[in-house]
Protein backbone atom coordinates (compact mmCIF):
# COMPACT_ATOMS: atom_id res chain seq x y z
CA UNK A 1 0.00 0.00 0.00
CA UNK A 2 1.42 2.63 -0.85
CA UNK A 3 0.86 6.66 -0.04
CA UNK A 4 0.21 8.74 -3.09
CA UNK A 5 -0.48 12.17 -3.25
CA UNK A 6 -2.87 13.77 -5.50
CA UNK A 7 -1.43 16.72 -7.37
CA UNK A 8 -3.89 19.08 -6.86
CA UNK A 9 -5.49 20.57 -10.13
CA UNK A 10 -5.21 24.23 -10.39
CA UNK A 11 -8.62 25.93 -8.55
CA UNK A 12 -10.80 27.01 -11.07
CA UNK A 13 -9.95 24.48 -13.57
CA UNK A 14 -13.39 23.65 -15.75
CA UNK A 15 -13.87 20.16 -14.86
CA UNK A 16 -12.92 18.10 -18.15
CA UNK A 17 -15.76 16.36 -19.81
CA UNK A 18 -16.33 13.07 -20.27
CA UNK A 19 -18.56 10.04 -21.88
CA UNK A 20 -17.95 6.78 -20.03
CA UNK A 21 -19.81 3.22 -19.30
CA UNK A 22 -21.49 3.92 -16.20
CA UNK A 23 -21.09 0.22 -14.23
CA UNK A 24 -24.23 0.24 -12.79
CA UNK A 25 -27.06 0.96 -16.04
CA UNK A 26 -24.66 -0.31 -18.55
CA UNK A 27 -24.84 2.52 -20.27
CA UNK A 28 -22.80 5.46 -21.50
CA UNK A 29 -23.30 8.76 -19.47
CA UNK A 30 -21.25 12.42 -20.39
CA UNK A 31 -20.36 15.34 -17.26
CA UNK A 32 -23.61 16.62 -18.42
CA UNK A 33 -25.60 14.02 -17.97
CA UNK A 34 -24.80 13.32 -14.49
CA UNK A 35 -23.97 17.32 -13.05
CA UNK A 36 -25.35 18.57 -10.11
CA UNK A 37 -27.56 21.80 -10.02
CA UNK A 38 -25.36 23.13 -7.26
CA UNK A 39 -22.24 21.25 -7.77
CA UNK A 40 -20.41 17.81 -9.06
CA UNK A 41 -18.37 15.86 -6.77
CA UNK A 42 -15.96 13.87 -8.60
CA UNK A 43 -14.40 10.87 -7.32
CA UNK A 44 -11.65 8.78 -8.14
CA UNK A 45 -11.76 5.63 -6.55
CA UNK A 46 -11.62 2.00 -7.16
CA UNK A 47 -12.83 -1.49 -5.64
CA UNK A 48 -10.17 -2.61 -3.50
CA UNK A 49 -7.93 0.25 -2.65
CA UNK A 50 -7.38 0.37 1.28
CA UNK A 51 -7.75 4.06 1.32
CA UNK A 52 -11.42 4.10 -0.32
CA UNK A 53 -12.17 1.20 1.74
CA UNK A 54 -11.33 2.71 5.27
CA UNK A 55 -13.35 5.90 3.91
CA UNK A 56 -16.41 4.02 1.88
CA UNK A 57 -18.85 5.39 5.27
CA UNK A 58 -18.44 8.92 4.84
CA UNK A 59 -18.16 8.83 0.87
CA UNK A 60 -21.55 6.99 0.80
CA UNK A 61 -23.05 9.68 3.59
CA UNK A 62 -21.54 12.40 2.06
CA UNK A 63 -22.82 11.30 -1.75
CA UNK A 64 -26.88 10.88 -0.09
CA UNK A 65 -27.03 13.57 2.32
CA UNK A 66 -25.55 16.32 -0.33
CA UNK A 67 -27.64 14.62 -3.45
CA UNK A 68 -30.64 16.20 -1.20
CA UNK A 69 -29.03 19.47 -1.55
CA UNK A 70 -28.30 19.06 -5.35
CA UNK A 71 -24.75 17.80 -5.36
CA UNK A 72 -24.37 14.81 -7.61
CA UNK A 73 -21.63 12.54 -6.37
CA UNK A 74 -19.94 10.57 -9.97
CA UNK A 75 -17.56 8.13 -8.77
CA UNK A 76 -14.78 6.91 -11.66
CA UNK A 77 -12.46 3.99 -11.64
CA UNK A 78 -9.65 4.49 -13.70
CA UNK A 79 -7.20 0.98 -13.01
CA UNK A 80 -5.86 -1.18 -15.37
CA UNK A 81 -7.83 -4.04 -14.73
CA UNK A 82 -5.67 -6.64 -16.96
CA UNK A 83 -3.49 -6.32 -13.69
CA UNK A 84 -6.22 -5.97 -11.09
CA UNK A 85 -9.04 -7.60 -11.87
CA UNK A 86 -10.76 -6.94 -8.62
CA UNK A 87 -11.70 -3.50 -10.57
CA UNK A 88 -13.52 -4.54 -13.52
CA UNK A 89 -16.96 -3.43 -14.69
CA UNK A 90 -18.22 -6.57 -13.17
CA UNK A 91 -17.16 -5.95 -9.87
CA UNK A 92 -18.02 -2.05 -10.14
CA UNK A 93 -21.51 -3.34 -10.36
CA UNK A 94 -21.29 -5.49 -7.43
CA UNK A 95 -19.66 -3.05 -5.41
CA UNK A 96 -21.84 -0.48 -6.12
CA UNK A 97 -24.96 -3.16 -5.22
CA UNK A 98 -23.23 -3.84 -1.84
CA UNK A 99 -22.68 -0.48 -0.87
CA UNK A 100 -26.46 0.46 -1.73
CA UNK A 101 -25.43 2.72 -5.37
CA UNK A 102 -24.74 6.28 -3.51
CA UNK A 103 -23.89 7.69 -6.40
CA UNK A 104 -24.94 9.31 -9.20
CA UNK A 105 -22.95 6.69 -11.38
CA UNK A 106 -20.02 4.27 -11.03
CA UNK A 107 -17.90 5.25 -14.10
CA UNK A 108 -15.49 3.18 -15.50
CA UNK A 109 -12.29 4.75 -17.27
CA UNK A 110 -11.20 2.31 -19.53
CA UNK A 111 -8.16 4.17 -21.74
CA UNK A 112 -7.49 5.93 -18.55
CA UNK A 113 -7.76 9.25 -20.24
CA UNK A 114 -10.16 10.91 -18.16
CA UNK A 115 -7.96 10.50 -15.17
CA UNK A 116 -5.27 11.98 -17.22
CA UNK A 117 -7.57 15.08 -17.95
CA UNK A 118 -8.37 15.80 -14.20
CA UNK A 119 -4.49 15.29 -13.33
CA UNK A 120 -5.75 12.28 -10.88
CA UNK A 121 -2.89 10.16 -9.16
CA UNK A 122 -4.67 8.14 -6.28
CA UNK A 123 -7.53 6.85 -5.09
CA UNK A 124 -9.18 8.35 -3.31
CA UNK A 125 -8.73 11.41 -5.37
CA UNK A 126 -11.55 14.41 -4.71
CA UNK A 127 -12.65 17.38 -7.10
CA UNK A 128 -16.03 19.47 -6.52
CA UNK A 129 -17.39 21.74 -8.85
CA UNK A 130 -19.61 24.43 -8.11
CA UNK A 131 -22.38 24.39 -10.48
CA UNK A 132 -20.80 26.29 -13.57
CA UNK A 133 -18.16 23.09 -13.36
CA UNK A 134 -15.01 25.30 -12.16
CA UNK A 135 -12.54 23.67 -9.62
CA UNK A 136 -13.45 24.86 -5.77
CA UNK A 137 -11.86 21.90 -4.20
CA UNK A 138 -9.45 19.93 -4.37
CA UNK A 139 -7.82 17.71 -1.86
CA UNK A 140 -8.76 15.27 0.95
CA UNK A 141 -11.91 13.64 2.76
CA UNK A 142 -10.38 14.53 6.26
CA UNK A 143 -7.25 13.49 7.99
CA UNK A 144 -8.00 9.69 8.46
CA UNK A 145 -5.90 7.24 6.93
CA UNK A 146 -5.79 3.52 7.23
CA UNK A 147 -2.26 4.32 8.98
CA UNK A 148 -3.46 7.12 11.69
CA UNK A 149 -5.87 7.18 14.10
CA UNK A 150 -7.33 10.58 13.26
CA UNK A 151 -11.03 10.23 13.65
CA UNK A 152 -12.51 9.71 10.39
CA UNK A 153 -15.41 12.74 9.82
CA UNK A 154 -14.74 14.08 6.23
CA UNK A 155 -14.54 17.27 7.89
CA UNK A 156 -12.24 19.15 5.00
CA UNK A 157 -14.44 17.99 2.63
CA UNK A 158 -17.20 18.65 4.25
CA UNK A 159 -16.79 22.08 4.93
CA UNK A 160 -16.03 22.76 1.16
CA UNK A 161 -20.03 21.74 0.51
CA UNK A 162 -21.54 23.73 3.05
CA UNK A 163 -19.35 27.14 2.09
CA UNK A 164 -20.44 26.10 -1.64
CA UNK A 165 -23.81 25.32 -1.03
CA UNK A 166 -23.97 28.58 1.53
CA UNK A 167 -22.30 30.56 -1.79
CA UNK A 168 -19.02 31.35 0.95
CA UNK A 169 -15.19 30.88 -0.19
CA UNK A 170 -14.00 28.23 0.25
CA UNK A 171 -10.65 28.40 1.40
CA UNK A 172 -7.79 28.15 -0.57
CA UNK A 173 -5.99 26.04 1.86
CA UNK A 174 -6.38 22.90 0.97
CA UNK A 175 -5.01 19.75 1.78
CA UNK A 176 -3.49 17.15 -0.78
CA UNK A 177 -5.28 13.77 -1.11
CA UNK A 178 -3.35 10.77 0.02
CA UNK A 179 -3.86 7.04 -1.28
CA UNK A 180 -2.79 4.25 -3.56
CA UNK A 181 -1.74 5.19 -6.81
CA UNK A 182 -3.61 4.72 -9.83
CA UNK A 183 -2.49 1.70 -11.49
CA UNK A 184 -1.90 2.74 -15.21
CA UNK A 185 -1.40 0.50 -18.07
CA UNK A 186 1.79 0.24 -19.10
Amino acid sequence: MSATPSNMMPLGTQAPDFNLLDTVTNKNKSLNDLKGEQGTLVLFICNHCPYVIHIKEQLIAIAKLYALQGVSTVAISSNDIENYPQDAPDKMQGLMQEWGNPFSAYLYDATQDVAKAYLAACTPDIYLFDKNLACVYRGRLDAATPKNEELLTGKDLRDALEALLAGEAISQEQVASIGCNIKWKE
